[in-house]
Protein backbone atom coordinates (compact mmCIF):
# COMPACT_ATOMS: atom_id res chain seq x y z
CA UNK A 1 0.00 0.00 0.00
CA UNK A 2 1.42 3.70 -0.92
CA UNK A 3 1.57 5.12 2.12
CA UNK A 4 0.66 9.00 2.42
CA UNK A 5 2.05 11.76 4.57
CA UNK A 6 -1.16 12.41 5.75
CA UNK A 7 -1.53 8.53 6.85
CA UNK A 8 2.11 9.37 9.23
CA UNK A 9 0.55 12.35 10.48
CA UNK A 10 -2.71 11.43 11.44
CA UNK A 11 -1.10 8.25 13.06
CA UNK A 12 -1.53 8.38 17.38
CA UNK A 13 1.38 6.46 17.41
CA UNK A 14 3.65 8.58 15.75
CA UNK A 15 2.39 11.97 17.39
CA UNK A 16 3.20 10.08 20.56
CA UNK A 17 6.84 8.99 19.85
CA UNK A 18 7.05 12.66 18.37
CA UNK A 19 6.12 14.48 21.48
CA UNK A 20 8.09 12.05 24.30
CA UNK A 21 10.95 11.49 22.15
CA UNK A 22 11.08 15.66 22.11
CA UNK A 23 10.32 15.28 26.20
CA UNK A 24 13.66 13.64 26.57
CA UNK A 25 15.49 16.22 24.30
CA UNK A 26 13.84 19.01 26.77
CA UNK A 27 15.40 17.13 29.64
CA UNK A 28 18.89 16.75 28.15
CA UNK A 29 18.80 20.66 27.48
CA UNK A 30 18.34 20.25 23.33
CA UNK A 31 16.84 22.87 21.02
CA UNK A 32 13.32 22.13 19.83
CA UNK A 33 13.64 18.90 18.19
CA UNK A 34 9.02 18.49 18.06
CA UNK A 35 6.41 19.17 15.58
CA UNK A 36 7.61 22.59 14.16
CA UNK A 37 11.16 20.84 13.42
CA UNK A 38 9.68 17.59 12.04
CA UNK A 39 7.16 19.84 10.15
CA UNK A 40 9.74 22.22 8.80
CA UNK A 41 12.42 19.49 7.61
CA UNK A 42 9.23 17.05 6.17
CA UNK A 43 8.44 20.59 3.94
CA UNK A 44 11.52 21.07 2.66
CA UNK A 45 12.70 17.73 1.95
CA UNK A 46 9.68 17.72 -0.42
CA UNK A 47 10.00 21.21 -1.87
CA UNK A 48 13.95 20.20 -2.43
CA UNK A 49 12.98 17.22 -4.89
CA UNK A 50 9.75 18.62 -6.09
CA UNK A 51 12.44 21.80 -7.52
CA UNK A 52 14.86 19.25 -9.00
CA UNK A 53 12.62 17.53 -10.84
CA UNK A 54 11.73 14.59 -8.68
CA UNK A 55 8.74 12.83 -8.91
CA UNK A 56 5.84 13.41 -7.02
CA UNK A 57 6.46 10.10 -4.95
CA UNK A 58 9.61 10.65 -3.96
CA UNK A 59 8.69 13.77 -3.35
CA UNK A 60 6.47 12.40 -0.81
CA UNK A 61 8.61 9.52 0.31
CA UNK A 62 11.07 12.65 1.66
CA UNK A 63 8.05 14.08 3.79
CA UNK A 64 7.74 11.17 5.71
CA UNK A 65 10.91 10.57 5.93
CA UNK A 66 11.36 14.08 7.41
CA UNK A 67 8.21 13.97 9.50
CA UNK A 68 9.48 10.75 11.53
CA UNK A 69 13.48 11.33 11.16
CA UNK A 70 13.90 12.14 15.05
CA UNK A 71 11.75 9.62 16.84
CA UNK A 72 14.39 7.44 17.83
CA UNK A 73 15.53 9.99 20.13
CA UNK A 74 12.80 8.25 22.70
CA UNK A 75 14.76 6.14 23.27
CA UNK A 76 18.54 7.68 23.38
CA UNK A 77 19.91 10.42 21.06
CA UNK A 78 23.49 8.45 20.92
CA UNK A 79 22.77 6.36 17.58
CA UNK A 80 18.80 7.63 17.13
CA UNK A 81 19.06 7.61 13.56
CA UNK A 82 19.53 4.06 13.52
CA UNK A 83 16.91 3.46 16.36
CA UNK A 84 14.61 6.15 14.03
CA UNK A 85 14.93 3.39 11.51
CA UNK A 86 14.09 0.38 13.11
CA UNK A 87 11.13 1.90 14.98
CA UNK A 88 9.98 3.35 11.75
CA UNK A 89 10.16 0.04 9.94
CA UNK A 90 8.02 -1.56 12.57
CA UNK A 91 5.64 0.96 12.33
CA UNK A 92 5.43 1.11 8.23
CA UNK A 93 5.30 -2.54 8.21
CA UNK A 94 2.30 -2.42 10.54
CA UNK A 95 0.56 0.10 8.36
CA UNK A 96 1.03 -2.47 5.18
CA UNK A 97 3.13 0.13 3.72
CA UNK A 98 4.96 -1.01 0.22
CA UNK A 99 8.41 -2.70 1.01
CA UNK A 100 9.98 -0.49 -1.71
CA UNK A 101 8.74 2.75 -0.05
CA UNK A 102 9.43 1.38 3.63
CA UNK A 103 13.05 0.57 2.29
CA UNK A 104 14.23 3.96 0.77
CA UNK A 105 11.90 5.53 4.11
CA UNK A 106 14.29 3.55 6.74
CA UNK A 107 17.56 4.36 4.86
CA UNK A 108 17.20 8.00 4.36
CA UNK A 109 16.29 8.00 8.66
CA UNK A 110 19.26 5.81 9.29
CA UNK A 111 21.66 8.48 7.61
CA UNK A 112 20.53 11.70 8.86
CA UNK A 113 22.67 11.81 11.51
CA UNK A 114 25.96 13.62 10.90
CA UNK A 115 28.21 11.19 12.93
CA UNK A 116 27.12 8.22 10.65
CA UNK A 117 24.96 9.84 7.59
CA UNK A 118 25.58 9.58 3.62
CA UNK A 119 23.08 10.50 1.29
CA UNK A 120 22.88 7.02 -0.21
CA UNK A 121 19.81 7.87 -2.49
CA UNK A 122 17.75 11.02 -3.16
CA UNK A 123 15.82 11.10 -0.30
CA UNK A 124 18.57 10.29 2.32
CA UNK A 125 20.35 13.98 0.57
CA UNK A 126 17.10 15.51 0.97
CA UNK A 127 16.79 14.64 4.30
CA UNK A 128 20.14 15.63 5.27
CA UNK A 129 19.61 18.96 4.02
CA UNK A 130 16.41 19.71 5.31
CA UNK A 131 17.44 19.05 8.76
CA UNK A 132 20.67 19.64 8.94
CA UNK A 133 19.84 23.51 7.57
CA UNK A 134 17.14 24.15 10.16
CA UNK A 135 18.75 26.72 12.42
CA UNK A 136 16.55 29.41 14.10
CA UNK A 137 15.91 31.21 16.80
CA UNK A 138 12.10 29.72 17.68
CA UNK A 139 14.16 26.52 18.28
CA UNK A 140 15.88 27.65 21.34
CA UNK A 141 13.78 27.27 24.63
CA UNK A 142 16.11 28.36 27.64
CA UNK A 143 14.86 31.54 28.55
CA UNK A 144 17.90 32.25 30.20
CA UNK A 145 19.88 34.27 28.41
CA UNK A 146 22.82 34.40 30.33
CA UNK A 147 23.36 30.97 30.36
CA UNK A 148 23.16 29.84 26.97
CA UNK A 149 25.25 27.27 25.65
CA UNK A 150 27.42 27.93 21.97
CA UNK A 151 24.08 26.18 20.23
CA UNK A 152 21.10 28.26 22.32
CA UNK A 153 23.97 31.48 21.20
CA UNK A 154 23.83 30.45 17.76
CA UNK A 155 20.33 29.54 16.84
CA UNK A 156 19.17 32.47 18.84
CA UNK A 157 21.70 34.63 16.79
CA UNK A 158 20.11 33.94 13.55
CA UNK A 159 17.31 36.37 12.62
CA UNK A 160 16.08 34.85 9.15
CA UNK A 161 17.07 31.34 7.55
CA UNK A 162 15.59 29.81 4.65
CA UNK A 163 16.81 27.47 2.02
CA UNK A 164 16.45 28.51 -1.27
CA UNK A 165 16.29 25.62 -4.19
CA UNK A 166 17.32 26.40 -7.00
CA UNK A 167 18.33 24.05 -10.12
CA UNK A 168 22.08 23.40 -9.48
CA UNK A 169 22.70 24.99 -6.30
CA UNK A 170 21.04 25.01 -2.58
CA UNK A 171 21.56 27.46 -0.32
CA UNK A 172 21.37 28.30 2.84
CA UNK A 173 20.66 32.20 3.43
CA UNK A 174 20.77 33.11 6.78
CA UNK A 175 20.88 36.63 8.69
CA UNK A 176 22.66 36.66 12.06
CA UNK A 177 23.02 39.31 14.83
CA UNK A 178 26.96 39.12 15.14
CA UNK A 179 26.39 41.10 18.93
CA UNK A 180 25.01 37.93 20.27
CA UNK A 181 27.08 35.11 18.36
CA UNK A 182 29.97 36.00 16.59
CA UNK A 183 30.08 34.15 13.22
CA UNK A 184 33.42 31.74 14.81
CA UNK A 185 30.98 29.78 17.07
CA UNK A 186 28.67 29.45 13.89
CA UNK A 187 31.12 27.31 11.80
CA UNK A 188 32.19 25.64 15.47
CA UNK A 189 29.17 23.72 15.99
CA UNK A 190 28.15 23.53 12.39
CA UNK A 191 31.13 22.84 10.19
CA UNK A 192 30.43 19.01 9.81
CA UNK A 193 26.64 19.57 9.19
CA UNK A 194 27.22 22.28 6.55
CA UNK A 195 30.33 19.36 4.72
CA UNK A 196 27.35 17.06 5.16
CA UNK A 197 24.87 19.12 3.02
CA UNK A 198 27.50 19.59 0.60
CA UNK A 199 27.68 15.76 -0.12
CA UNK A 200 23.88 15.39 -0.24
CA UNK A 201 23.95 18.50 -2.52
CA UNK A 202 26.22 17.02 -5.43
CA UNK A 203 23.97 13.72 -4.60
CA UNK A 204 21.53 15.78 -6.06
CA UNK A 205 23.55 16.96 -8.80
CA UNK A 206 23.69 20.70 -7.01
CA UNK A 207 26.67 22.70 -5.19
CA UNK A 208 25.86 23.99 -1.49
CA UNK A 209 26.24 27.26 -0.77
CA UNK A 210 25.90 29.45 2.40
CA UNK A 211 24.51 32.78 2.21
CA UNK A 212 25.36 34.73 5.49
CA UNK A 213 24.59 38.32 6.20
CA UNK A 214 24.49 38.96 2.35
CA UNK A 215 27.84 37.24 2.05
CA UNK A 216 28.19 34.21 -0.09
CA UNK A 217 30.05 31.08 0.72
CA UNK A 218 30.82 28.15 -1.71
Amino acid sequence: MKITIEQIKNNPSIKSYIEKADESLIALGFTEHSFPHVTRVAAYAKKILLTLGYSEREAELAEIAGYIHDIGNIINRIDHAQSGAVMAFRILDKMDADPDDVATIITAIGNHDEGTAFPVNAVAAALILADKTDVRASRVRNTDVASFDIHDRVNYAVKRSELVITEGEITLDLDIDITISPVMDYFEIFLNRMLLCRKAAEKLNCRFALNMNGQKMI
